[in-house]
């Protein structure tokens, strides 16, 4: 047989993978042996795969995907796909495999997954607050508190403060405060004597505090 020929029967026994979407149910072209053509067949929809392609005299024939397989969407395929693995440590199992979903594994509170491990969220020193707080798939990010704000403290969570205004409050600001402390207020002295009695004057003065 011409060698020729015979690379041409070889490649025309293999099924074109082809999806044609936006119909219902979607089609893929497969050759038909029996008519040496290409014929439309149908997808198989979530949940199962091809057991038997189409001719063009018979439907597509789909059987259901065995346990711990599964299909996604609808497909041409001569096999569904196997299910991940069990969840690895500190993971937990947030979606269960089935015929159409795959499981899901999610790192626990407080962590994240970087390539396969997972890892604790950062914390952010004082000074610095969440700028995006971290989630199962992604790290804290910390940004340094601006002009006007603090933090005291070391948190994955926590943003940064607005330092108290004490003129709000009806007090005065004794201590400026910074990146790490808030402002210290302190109540309205009026340091003017106060008449008691005869040559005697009195003079009081509070201090108040707002850590």
């Amino acid at each position: 047989m011409n060698k020729f020929l015979c690379c041409t029967l070889v490649l025309l026994d293999i099924s074109v993978k082809w999806s044609i979407q936006g119909i219902s149910p979607p089609k893929y072209l497969h050759y038909d042996p029996g008519t040496s053509r290409q014929v439309m067949c149908n997808q198989c929809p979530p949940g199962s795969y091809v057991k038997q392609h189409c001719t063009a005299a018979s439907p597509t024939v789909c059987a259901p995907c065995p346990d711990q397989y599964y299909a996604e969407d609808w497909n041409s395929n001569d096999e569904c796909q196997y299910c991940s693995a069990v969840c690895k440590e500190l993971q937990y199992i947030k979606q269960e495999c089935t015929s159409t979903q795959d499981r899901v594994c999610e790192c626990i509170e407080g962590w994240y997954l970087e390539l396969e491990f997972c890892l604790k969220h950062t914390e952010c020193p004082p000074g610095f607050g969440v700028a995006q707080p971290g989630t199962p798939e992604s790290d804290t990010v910390c940004k340094s508190c601006p002009e006007g704000f603090f933090s005291n403290e070391t948190s994955s969570k926590a943003v940064c403060q607005k330092h108290t205004n004490c003129t709000a409050l009806g007090f005065k600001t004794a201590l400026k405060g910074n990146a790490v402390r808030d402002n210290i207020c302190q109540e309205n002295t009026d340091t003017s004597p106060q008449k008691c009695g005869i040559g005697v004057y009195h003079v009081k003065q509070t201090l108040k505090t707002y850590l």
